[in-house]
């Protein structure tokens, strides 16, 4: 029988949950009650009174098509980085699974670029997939322009979506690894004693079975697609939102409008319309895509 922690004075409990309350409250509380104030409102960048408009900052919002293109750049961002990132982490960890010569070292290695930070992997890879020195510069020299991240803003929203997907692999393959381990070897030694190779193996049996897992690497990628540190700072370090708005995800473009143009009423009003848009996104995940996932 568990015998239960009893405190013999109320305070004690208390003194030990402080600290943690107190980043709560300052951390999260204090900024969202602080955004909530400012959309409705005109603050003034440099300190004084603030003046109530209502909801004169969200039609400022939405009345501008560099938002809406900010909208649509997330949108693309968020799904084609989330699903890339599970494809990779999936067929590296099938990979793995298999327990082929040398897979621990590979384990180790398919992890470590999850250490990294976003901006640093921003910054290594400006320079490795460079068009003019980097991988890309021999097939430049035979196809002129061919990729230039500098000049379209096509070929800069795949370089952010290339590091998103090789910082945040390592993190789907540790799921993605555990669920696979927890499959019964009978399951696939039995198949392959039918016949099955690797491939259908892994589509009829262990992949239907990672259908859980599955479910909350899509949640988790596509809220970090949205508005994850990492996605700011690749694309802060990388391309700064350019060329031609190309890359401006909201998240960057909400930092931008506060920090930048200093207007922290719209940029406070596009948070909260961010926020929106991710309930939205999470709702529609656990209504129609939940319902496919089967638990054991």
């Amino acid at each position: 029988m568990e015998k239960r922690a009893v405190f013999k004075s109320w305070w004690l409990p208390i003194l030990f949950a402080l600290p943690q309350i107190l980043l709560i409250l300052l951390f999260f509380y204090w900024p969202a009650i602080a955004v909530m104030k400012w959309a409705f409102t005109l603050e003034p960048p440099f300190g004084g009174v603030a003046e109530f408009v209502g909801l004169t900052n969200f039609d400022e919002v939405f009345a501008d098509p560099f938002y809406w293109n900010s909208v649509a750049v997330s949108l693309i961002f968020a799904l084609c980085g989330t699903c890339f990132t599970i494809l990779v982490g999936l067929v590296l960890a099938i990979a793995v699974d298999r327990r082929l010569p040398g897979s621990g070292l590979f384990r180790f290695l398919y992890i470590l670029p999850y250490a990294i930070a976003g901006p640093a992997a921003g910054m290594a890879f400006r320079f490795i997939l460079s068009p003019e020195r980097g991988l890309m510069a021999s097939v430049n020299a035979a196809f002129p322009d061919f990729w230039n991240p500098a000049k379209y803003g096509a070929h800069a929203l795949i370089l952010v979506i290339v590091i998103f997907a090789w910082k945040w692999t390592g993190y789907t393959f540790i799921f993605l690894l555990a669920g696979l381990q927890s499959v019964p070897r009978t399951l696939t030694e039995a198949a392959a004693m039918d016949g099955a190779g690797p491939m259908r193996r892994a589509i009829d049996i262990q992949v239907p079975l990672l259908a859980p897992t599955l479910f909350f690497l899509l949640v988790i990628m596509m809220t970090e697609g949205f508005v994850g540190s990492d996605t700011f700072g690749i694309v802060h370090s990388t391309t700064g939102g350019g060329p031609n708005h190309g890359t401006e995800v909201m998240v960057f473009r909400i930092v931008d409008e506060a920090f930048k143009g200093l207007n922290y009423s719209g940029a406070s009003a596009q948070s909260i319309v961010l926020i929106g848009l991710i309930m939205v996104f999470t709702f529609i995940q656990f209504r129609f895509i939940e319902k496919r996932v089967h638990y054991k």
